[in-house]
């Protein structure tokens, strides 16, 4: 018996139109009502989720920023937080302004820039909308307190990226790819596995009691952690190699399969 659903939200649930299939939003609703506790993992900060967990009629603990931080959307403060060392903070930064990489820092809650070179559409979308430019990192940090550092370039480009930061600060962060044109700098031992072990602790939920669904690299901890760990039809291969079962992909609605399947089957 699934007691606890836990999905991601970009290429799972939603694509770039950002919207939720009929056939999901039914499956999900359906979950809530028989008493299933959904939430949603994500890298996402708490301040950009808490629409689509209100959309989706979400009021459990949300997980944000990879696991690095776990809030109720009508919590005042999060539940947990594992803040990014400013050190490592500062070393990030300064490979991605060395090697003229598109950065942006995540701090107390809000997104920071040094130049805007997408459109704004674009952060909006997949970030956030809290957005401040021109601000000098020694003053950000100076203070705000670090939660990330995202790293975009086009597709080709991050995987050379990803390498040469785990080359770097590999020792003293965790560097994962969560996006086809991002790449992330987030505290050690931090991920959507751990988060949601700690939410189902928190919550007196046995791991076999657990399904997980995801697309990206990033979502691979939590697959695997989970009693039932799910890909979608359009994952990456380190989500579909942590998975138990690969879900039909996101234009066929492939959450909602796995939803029907292993949570609200008999």
């Amino acid at each position: 018996m699934i007691r606890l659903v836990a999905c991601d939200l970009d290429g799972t649930l939603m694509g770039h139109d950002q919207r939720f299939g009929p056939r999901l939003l039914r499956a999900l609703a359906e979950a809530q009502r028989r008493g299933i506790t959904v939430t949603l993992a994500t890298g996402r900060m708490f301040s950009a989720t808490k629409p689509f967990a209100a959309q989706l009629r979400i009021t459990s603990p949300l997980i944000c920023y990879q696991g690095g931080w776990i809030q109720a959307p009508d919590d005042a403060a999060p539940r947990f937080r594992a803040p990014l060392p400013p050190d490592v903070t500062r070393q990030a930064l300064d490979l991605g302004a060395a090697a003229r990489w598109h950065t942006v820092l995540y701090a107390d809650g809000a997104i920071y820039l040094q130049e805007q070179t997408y459109p704004q559409k674009f952060y909006e979308m997949l970030l956030g909308i809290t957005t401040a430019v021109g601000i000098p990192w020694d003053e950000v940090l100076d203070a705000h307190t670090p939660d990330k550092v995202l790293f975009v370039a086009e597709p080709e480009a991050i995987p050379a990226m990803a390498a040469r930061l785990r080359q770097r600060i590999g020792a003293q962060a965790e560097v994962v790819r969560s996006h086809a044109m991002f790449v992330e700098v987030v505290p050690r031992e931090v991920n959507k596995g751990r988060a949601l072990a700690w939410l189902a602790e928190t919550l007196h939920i046995p791991q076999a009691e657990v399904l997980a669904i995801g697309d990206q690299e990033n979502d691979a901890a939590m697959l695997r952690w989970a009693g039932i760990g799910v890909a979608m039809g359009n994952a990456t291969a380190p989500a579909r190699q942590a998975a138990d079962w690969v879900a039909p992909s996101l234009s066929d609605e492939g959450a909602a399969v796995a939803l029907e399947k292993f949570a609200l089957e008999g």
